[in-house]
Order: structure tokens, then sequence, then C-alpha cells
């Protein structure tokens, strides 16, 4: 019979706690190399270093800076065109303008191409507007109705790739994907704004919106060129942008007065209301390369009399003051404000005033000193005085005219010339690059 043996206390205790093994130095290093030997992982790696090597070599190793508000010189092919570039050499040099009023591009990035929606871009003054731009390197959409507008304005640009025309009324909502909104579309002259004043109307009070409600969507820029009628027939001389006016609401001309002050209301509510970007200026009387010639404004109206021998047309006594900047001062004016940032309104004009007679003097001086002056009745709210007070855009913009009216006046009568009896040799050769 076996016996049990009780063995007490002699037993080895199993101790409760886990010792795991010391670390090995250098494990995981060991492990790492040999994670990257496994499978050829280690030409994969060193072929990705050759390829970035040869990516750097070949990329400029000394980037310059890029100025994209000059133009080439092969761009400029007539007189009118060379004063444009001078003028923006001036700015240049007097506030750095690379980039932005002021401001530099980094070494190294160049100025990204901006896609640019003008209403109005085939008329007088955005036809040269999309010639500056689409010469800086943007993609520009023009759209027009072509009530005022003409396609041969922008025919040097068919065939770019960077540049599309829409027949479209603004008065319609449209839908693009821009990043600026030069918002121009609205007859200017008496002889069409009164032609249908409602129609007028509309398109600077349903046309704003429907632009505004766009930069809205798409989060774009918006630029409305508003007009020195907003003044009316001041009583403040010359005009600063704080002065409210002394317009007629329910004159023949307040389609327009009243309808740009509207547009500026909406304007300034989008911007306040709905954190729209919004730039405003107000445009003084300008002249230049692609007028219309029969649109009762009075420098077109002088030089087509002038150049068909008919007497020139002085409504009124010719006391009557105005000042005129040529285009492509305008169009300078224009694209400072777009790019800076500063809302306005400013005033874009030439503070050089001169007497309806003094205008018809440098028109007979220039075209035919035989030329004579016809006098007729005034019209109706016709202002008075009208010079403009730019010292918050020389301040703010770094921007004034330099073409005077007796050195813009020239070019502007070469192109009425071609036109009214056709001795032009191409459609386009000194209108396309004025600007």
């Amino acid at each position: 019979m076996a016996s049990l043996v009780f063995r007490g206390h002699d037993t080895t205790l199993i101790p409760d706690s886990y010792s795991p093994k010391h670390p090995k130095p250098w494990s995981s290093l060991t492990r790492s190399i040999q994670y990257i030997l496994r499978e050829q992982r280690l030409i994969f790696v060193l072929v990705g270093m050759a390829i970035a090597a040869l990516v750097f070599t070949i990329l400029p190793s000394s980037p310059s800076h890029y100025n994209y508000s000059t133009i080439p010189d092969s761009y400029f092919t007539s007189e009118s065109t060379r004063l444009a570039a001078a003028h923006r050499v001036v700015f240049d040099r007097r506030v750095g303008f690379v980039g932005g009023v002021g401001g530099k591009i980094p070494l190294g990035l160049k100025r990204k191409g901006l896609r640019i929606v003008v209403t109005g871009g085939a008329g007088f003054v955005g036809s040269h507007l999309v010639d500056r731009l689409i010469a800086r390197g943007d993609s520009v959409i023009v759209v027009d109705n072509f009530f005022t507008g003409f396609k041969g304005n922008l025919i040097h640009h068919f065939g770019n790739p960077r540049f599309e025309l829409i027949r479209h009324d603004v008065v319609e909502p449209i839908l693009l994907e821009v990043d600026q909104i030069y918002h121009l579309a609205c007859p200017a002259s008496p002889v069409h704004y009164k032609f249908n004043p409602v129609k007028t109307i509309k398109t600077n009070v349903v046309g704003t919106l429907n632009m505004l409600g766009l930069a809205k969507r798409v989060g774009a820029r918006f630029l409305l060129t508003s007009t020195s009628e907003v003044y009316g027939d001041p009583l403040q001389h010359p005009q600063v942008e704080t002065y409210w006016g002394n317009v007629n609401p329910i004159g023949v001309r307040s389609c327009y007065d009243e309808g740009k002050r509207t547009a500026e209301t909406l304007t300034m509510d989008y911007h306040r209301g709905a954190g729209v970007e919004v730039r405003i200026a107000r445009i003084f009387n300008t002249y230049g390369p692609r007028m219309c010639i029969d649109d009762g404004r009075v420098v077109s109206n002088f030089v087509a009399q002038a150049l068909r021998k008919e007497p020139l047309t002085v409504y009124g006594d010719g006391k009557q003051t105005r000042s005129f900047q040529y285009v492509s001062d305008l169009v300078e004016g224009l694209m400072r404000l777009m790019e800076g940032e500063h809302v306005g309104p400013f005033n874009l004009g030439n503070p050089g005033e001169f007497t309806m007679m003094e205008l018809a003097q440098v028109v007979q001086e220039t075209i035919d000193p035989n030329a004579k002056i016809e006098f007729r009745p005034n019209t109706e709210d016709d202002p008075h005085k009208r010079k403009p007070d730019i010292s918050k855009a020389k301040e703010l913009l770094g921007w004034e005219p330099v073409v005077p009216l007796r050195k813009g006046l020239p070019m502007m009568v070469s192109d009425f010339r071609q036109r009214i009896f056709g001795d032009h040799k191409d459609g386009s050769s000194d209108m396309s690059s004025t600007v």
C-alpha cells in the first residue's frame, strides 16, 4: 500500500510576475535595414532620389521677378501703344506695381493668370481693357449684347485660347467660374442711353444685381464702372468722392444718372451685407480709338464733323467745361483699382479742364484750321462744369493720367479717319494695341 509522503515546504515557488528578455541593442535599426533589403526596396528608393535630383537640375536655379504688367516691345505697333508702355513704366517705378499695388511676387513664383469676365467688353473702353488683360497673361471672357459694342474691336483676339466671347444681355443671369468681374455693360453716351431709357435703367440695376450675384456665388472680386454723372450738375467744383451730387431724378438723363447711383448702392450693400469684394470707379469723360463715331459725345462729335468738313456743333454758349482723359490712362486706373486693396469710390479722370470752345479750337488745330463752329440750344440737364479731384487715386492707387489732350487727340483722329474714309491697311492695326 503506497504511503503519502508530505514534503512540507521544500518545493520551489514559481514567481507570479513575468520578466521579458532584455532587448538587444540596435535591434530596431537592424529590422529596418532587413526590411529595405528585402524585395529590392532599396532600388526603388535610389530611383526616386535620382528622379528628384533630375527634376531640380532641370528647373531654373535663379528665377527672376515676374512683372505681369509689362508687355513685350513687339506688342507695341503704334505711337499710342508706346505711350501706354511709358505710362506703365512711370507708375511701376513710382509705386513698385508688381503683382498688385506696391506688392512683389516672391522669388521663384510666377503670377498665375486669372480668369476674368468683362461685361461690355466689345465696347470702346471694354475692348481696350481686354487688350491689357490678355497681354498680361489672363484668360478673358467677354459678355456683350452688341447694342453699342462691336465685334471688330476684338477680332484680333479671335483664335486666342485665352479669349472667349459670349453674346449675352446682363439683364439675364449667367453662371461662369471666374476670379474677377469688370462690370462695364451699359450704354454710356446720351444718344444711346436715351434711345431706350427703361432698358438703360434695367441694365444698370438688374444687370448689376446679376453680376453681383455671380460674384457672391463664385467668390469673385467685382469692379463697377460708375460715372461722373452721379454728381449731376454739380454745385461743388472740382468734384470729390464725398460729394453726393445734384441730380434731377425725373429728367431725361436720370435713367443713366440715377441708374448708376443705384448700381453703386447695390454694390456697397453686397459688400457690407454679403461680404463680396467690390471696387467702384467713377469715370469722367474719356476719348480715344474705337469710340462710336456718331455717339453724341462732344469729342467724337467734333472729330467726326471736322473730318467730314462739317461745322463743329457747340451746344449752348460753349462755356461748359469738361475734363478729357485718354483711354489708356483710364484702363490703367481700372486695373490698379481692381488689384488694389481699396473699395472706393475713386474718381478716374483727367483734371485738365477745357471749355467746349477750347476743345473746338484744339480740334481745329489738329484737323482743319478752317472748320467752322455752329451754335445750337443746349440740351436738358447738361452739366455746366465737370472736373475730377483725383487726390484719392493719386494717394491710394499711385495713379494719375499721363496723356495730354493734344497728344492723345491725334491718335483718335487717325483711327476715325481710317474708319470714316476706309484708308486703313488692316482693320485693327492701331486700335488693337492702343493700351
